[in-house]
């Protein structure tokens, strides 16, 4: 492993003493031109080329030699080593330290500018793996990136990257089986919370120095810095839900506790008068205790499907079955369930027989014309008119539900959307607040979208239902394929 070095080496040397033999050979040209001074002075350009581009080593050695070339070639007597003239042996101790000491001062620059060199190299790769890992929440990400950085560094044979803990798994560059013997190199990833995983790194040749070694542990480091913080972030997302989970909870109780009570305390005080002696069977208000519950049935069901159908939004579970049905058909059979609910409301209804078939699934859609004229009942003025409009709007239906109820704030007409949100009259009105928010999550799934708007006497809803279905128009009614 090591004889490419030492052929490296080896050819700086000779390279060094074929350059001195060169400047030697001119000079000895011009030896007769040339003070033994200048020559001297002269000698020294070289010697800090050669430092400079090939190392301190061959720098001290080319020193010695042209020591030794000078006090042969250019002292008098020539061709000895021998001097006679003491300004001459001056002359040769002055050379030989300023030749040592410029090849010392030059090696010294040199390795000072490699270190320096090495340091910006290593502290940009720092800031590159720094900025690849700031942000990541995911753990497989960071592993990704991890083995990227550390196999763009090292230039490996084969890097893998071991996370363990909850969700324990496995990423290596290239997508092949490791090499058979072991890594050359293994580095933990730990952080202050315990062992998050390793890096393994397979590099034959060459040897993986202590710089490489000090730098793939700073990896380590960041990486587990990342690991870290994608898991902190991922508690902290858990108990978000959790604490979101627990207000909700606490929420649906507090509101449907006293909302199932109040329909509950009517059918048991109904039954219980029927099921005595006070009332006789012939009397009218066995018809009036009847009517309560059923009255108070029907109510009690809207409630429990409003929680039902609000836990399926939340879970994801709310799929719509889609048919091609008739919107009057839907309308009509809400009404008439709602006829004792609507109580002195008049219901004006204006949805054409001939409005185009609707892709919507016929439960949900009853729910969302119940909850829309339930909620209407309970806040419009007794003997106002609740309007049911509906009308095609380019490739959509376009549905509207008005009122003469109370207006609502401009900035509330979004929120009045949310889960238990509730603006007039809350104190005075019951319900739990879920209707509304279960009337968006229906019409959302079916790709449609609704709105609240103030009116000049009152608030409408808005809702939209796609007429177009998997691509494909709506089928004509049997009474537009009649002949004219």
């Amino acid at each position: 492993m090591r004889i490419p070095s030492l052929l490296s080496r080896f050819w700086h040397y000779l390279a060094a003493f074929a350059l001195i033999t060169l400047i030697t050979v001119v000079f000895f040209i011009l030896r007769d031109i040339l003070e033994t001074t200048l020559i001297a002075l002269l000698y020294l350009l070289p010697l800090g080329i050669i430092t400079a581009f090939w190392g301190l080593g061959p720098g001290i050695t080319s020193a010695a030699v042209t020591f030794l070339t000078f006090n042969y070639f250019f002292l008098k007597p020539y061709y000895t080593f021998t001097v006679h003239r003491p300004t001459d042996v001056v002359i040769l101790i002055v050379f030989l330290i300023v030749a040592v000491v410029i090849s010392q001062l030059v090696g010294r620059m040199q390795a000072g500018l490699a270190v320096a060199t090495a340091r910006e190299r290593e502290a940009t790769q720092l800031y590159e793996i720094s900025m690849a890992l700031a942000g990541l929440h995911n753990e497989h990400a960071i592993a990704e990136i991890l083995a990227r950085q550390v196999q763009a560094v090292s230039q490996g044979e084969y890097v893998e990257i071991n996370i363990s803990g909850g969700r324990a798994f496995s990423f290596h560059l290239p997508e092949s089986a490791p090499p058979a013997r072991s890594p050359e190199l293994t580095v933990t990833i730990e952080a202050a919370r315990g062992v998050l995983g390793e890096i393994r790194l397979w590099r034959a040749s060459p040897a993986i120095s202590s710089n490489e070694k000090r730098l793939l542990q700073t990896f380590a480091s960041q990486g587990a810095l990342a690991l870290e913080r994608a898991r902190l972030a991922e508690a902290e997302s858990r108990a978000k839900v959790l604490e979101e989970s627990d207000r909700l909870k606490t929420a649906i109780l507090s509101s449907v506790s006293h909302e199932l009570r109040t329909p509950l305390s009517t059918i048991k005080a109904a039954a219980s008068s029927l099921r005595g002696k006070e009332v006789g069977w012939d009397s009218p208000a066995r018809t009036e205790l009847v009517a309560a519950i059923d009255d108070e049935a029907d109510h009690l069901n809207l409630l429990v499907g409003n929680l039902l159908d609000m836990s399926r939004i939340e879970s994801g579970a709310l799929k719509p079955k889609r048919e091609w049905n008739i919107l009057l058909e839907i309308v009509e059979s809400v009404l008439a369930r709602m006829k004792h609910l609507a109580g002195e409301h008049q219901l004006a209804v204006d949805v054409p027989e001939d409005l185009p078939l609707a892709p919507v699934d016929f439960v949900q859609m009853e729910q969302v014309f119940t909850n829309l004229v339930s909620n209407s009942v309970k806040y419009a003025p007794e003997k106002t008119v609740i309007h049911l409009h509906a009308f095609v709007e380019g490739e959509s239906i376009h549905v509207l539900v008005s009122n003469q109820g109370p207006q609502v704030p401009q900035e509330h007409l979004e929120r009045i959307f949310d889960k238990f949100f509730r603006v007039t009259a809350a104190d005075r009105v019951t319900g739990t607040g879920l209707g509304l928010s279960i009337c968006k999550g229906i019409i959302e799934a079916h790709g449609g979208r609704i709105w609240a708007e103030n009116l000049s006497d009152g608030l409408a809803f808005h809702f939209t239902l796609p007429l177009v279905w998997d691509g494909a128009l709506p089928p004509r009614l049997p009474m537009d394929t009649e002949d004219e």
